[in-house]
């Protein structure tokens, strides 16, 4: 299972990095949107497999996310 942690870490460092960049959020607002998204519910269930996929692709989940107020 610590393979599947680390993916799930090193996406995580990589989308709030995203956060930051691409919405100008500070990084507290990041870490608070991100870990409270359901993206980020989805991306720790190992069935999903979205800790497989780019970090672009996920980014767009939480991206829609903040705008239309779900996962989409």
């Amino acid at each position: 299972m610590k393979d599947f942690e680390y993916l799930v870490e090193c996406m995580e460092r990589d989308i709030i990095v995203m956060l930051i960049e691409k919405r100008g959020m500070t990084m507290s607002e990041a870490f608070d949107a991100f870990y409270n998204s359901e993206t980020h519910e989805k991306l720790n269930d190992a069935r999903s497999g979205l800790y497989f996929q780019s970090p672009g692709y996920v980014y767009s989940f939480i991206d829609n996310e903040i705008n239309y107020g779900k996962f989409i």
